[in-house]
């Protein structure tokens, strides 16, 4: 029997990749970064208000045993917060951080590299646009080898990164897991990973991947702080997709891993707070299905739904005009189709929405929260 990759003359292994120190980077460690005790970006009377607000909800929530949870897209890293975020898990303030897989790219990039970002639009028309092989490889190699452990995408990579690489273990070891435990619910992994493992090189053994730069990785920080930072990728969305390694089951893998440990932290929610820090898709779409699985379980159980909870979405747009705190607008309002806003507004709880760049908002909730 013959296998074919269903995709016509398109063949993904034969994707040309190049060293990610060729590319010209846009953006460097040491120019982003941001001092946790230096004053940060003034911020108008309004949203230094809100902000006051967010710090006492979340110390209400703290008090209480409540989950507090910052769901960030990648902006947030590039704006260079990692400092400030790390400063937060260790004060005990947030308790679970959640990122799109962009998140994770240039975190990694960051911390091997130094630097990260891209001119897409000239990498696009030249066919180079993610083709980056470090990240493609490093990336799948952290996924493949957490699989292993039953590890989710966030725990993964931010153990290979705080690590310095990862060990893998001895194909006859993964073929004699396959064949003797094809019921185990790990057999999948052990399967993914012996087949990465022909297809692409990848010798058994320690495979040694040095991170100079690990204060600039928000995954590093919440491994080493043990804060469960879960990622809510999409399949073919990120530039691991531009790869000859790609592999959508492992991405698939580890991203069902993190929805239910996000879901997890869901369930503590009651009088705590959700803090959407720019994104205005992953961060909206993920909660909306994890807190309807929570009430779907709740109500089984003769539970009453979450209650309680605060929820601060932060973006640079304007809101549409709109007051969010009176609920969703009419569809003919062009505020509805603002799904940054209008999911969350929809999820109980009391919705703020704060017009704020948001490395300035999170460095003025350090501080306040400090002090």
């Amino acid at each position: 029997m013959t296998m074919g990759n269903g995709a016509g003359n398109y063949d993904h292994s034969r994707l040309k990749v190049f060293p990610l120190a060729e590319r010209r980077s846009l953006t460097r460690v040491e120019d982003i970064l941001l001092d946790p005790e230096q004053p940060g970006t003034l911020v108008t009377e309004a949203v230094a208000g809100q902000i006051q607000r967010a710090a006492s909800d979340i110390r209400s929530a703290r008090d209480r045993g409540a989950a507090v949870m910052l769901i960030y897209g990648a902006h947030l890293l590039r704006n260079g917060a990692a400092p400030l975020l790390d400063r937060l898990m260790a004060g005990g303030w947030v308790t679970h951080l959640a990122t799109n897989g962009a998140g994770t790219i240039h975190d990694w990039e960051y911390a091997w590299l130094g630097r990260s970002t891209e001119k897409v639009e000239d990498n696009v028309a030249t066919g180079t646009f993610g083709t980056w092989d470090e990240t493609g490889r490093n990336l799948h190699l952290a996924l493949l080898a957490g699989g292993l452990r039953g590890c989710g995408y966030g725990e993964s990579l931010g153990r290979f990164i705080l690590e310095d690489g990862c060990t893998l273990p001895q194909p006859e070891e993964l073929a004699m897991m396959v064949a003797n435990f094809p019921a185990d619910p790990l057999a999948p992994a052990a399967c993914e990973l012996l087949s990465a493992m022909h297809r692409h090189a990848l010798g058994a053994g320690r495979h040694e991947v040095v991170h100079r730069w690990k204060h600039a990785s928000i995954l590093a920080s919440a491994c080493r702080h043990n804060v469960p930072l879960t990622v809510h990728p999409g399949v073919g969305y990120d530039i691991i997709s531009c790869h000859p390694m790609f592999n959508g089951a492992a991405i698939g893998r580890a991203a069902e891993v993190d929805f239910k440990r996000f879901a997890s932290s869901v369930e503590g929610l009651d009088g705590g707070v959700v803090l959407s820090i720019g994104s205005a898709i992953m961060g909206p779409q993920v909660f909306e299905k994890s807190l309807s699985c929570v009430h779907n379980l709740r109500r089984q159980a003769g539970r009453p739904n979450v209650t309680g909870h605060s929820i601060y979405v932060v973006d640079l747009q304007d809101g549409g005009g709109w007051d969010w705190t009176r609920g969703e607008p009419p569809k003919t309002n062009a505020a509805y189709y603002l799904r940054f806003c209008k999911s969350y507004s929809r999820m109980g709880g009391a919705m703020h929405y704060v017009q704020s760049d948001n490395a300035a908002f999170v460095h003025g909730l350090w501080r306040v929260l400090r002090d």
